[in-house]
C-alpha cells in the first residue's frame, strides 16, 4: 500500500455562506494531493501528457463527515491500497484537520487514455515500476487467487495431522 499526506489551508474563497468548505472543491483537494504523491513518486503528469497519455476521472465519490471551515488546516490523505491495473488506477482519500478528525472521505477512479484518441491505454510501465515497491504479492493477492506453489496450499483439516 502507497499512502501521502499533503497539507491545505482552506481558503476564504473556498467557502460557501455557512462557512463551509464549499463540496466542488474538494476534487480540487483530490487532485493537488494526488499530483503532490505523484511527484513524491518521480511521476509527472506534465511528462506523461508529454507522452501523449491522461488520467481523466472516471468515477469520483465523497463522504462528508464533518464541515471544513476558512483556515482549517487540512491533511489530504492519498491511500492507493491496490496496484493500478488494466487501464485504471484507484486513489482513496481521507481529509483530516487539526485535531485529526476525519471530516471527509473518498475515492477518484482514474483511467489512462491516449490523448490523441481518447480511448482507454494501459497503465505505462514507468507508472507500474514505480508502484510495484509498494505492493507485496499478499496484497495483490484476492481471496480466489490461486497459491503460488501447492505447497503454499492450506490443507484440508480432515487431513492435517493430530498430535
Amino acid at each position: 500500500m502507497y499512502s501521502s499526506d499533503t497539507s491545505i489551508r482552506v481558503r476564504y474563497a473556498e467557502t460557501d455562506q455557512m462557512g463551509y468548505v464549499y463540496h466542488g472543491n474538494y476534487a480540487a483537494y483530490f487532485e493537488v494531493c494526488r499530483t503532490e504523491a505523484f511527484r513524491q513518486l518521480g511521476i509527472s503528469y506534465k511528462d506523461l501528457e508529454a507522452e501523449g497519455v491522461g488520467m481523466p476521472v472516471g468515477e469520483i465519490r465523497t463522504r462528508f463527515r464533518r464541515p471544513a471551515r476558512y483556515d482549517d488546516l487540512l491533511t489530504v490523505r492519498l491511500l492507493l491500497k491496490q496496484p493500478a491495473e488494466g487501464t485504471r488506477v484507484l486513489f482513496e482519500y481521507e481529509i483530516y484537520n487539526e485535531a485529526q478528525e476525519l471530516l471527509t472521505e473518498g475515492h477518484t477512479l482514474m483511467v489512462f487514455v491516449s490523448m490523441a484518441t481518447g480511448r482507454p491505454v494501459p497503465v505505462p510501465a514507468h507508472i507500474q515500476a514505480k508502484l510495484a515497491p509498494y505492493f507485496t504479492d499478499d496484497e495483490t493477492a484476492g481471496p480466489l487467487t490461486p497459491p503460488k506453489s501447492s505447497s503454499d496450499a492450506p490443507a484440508p483439516a480432515a487431513f492435517l495431522k493430530k498430535e
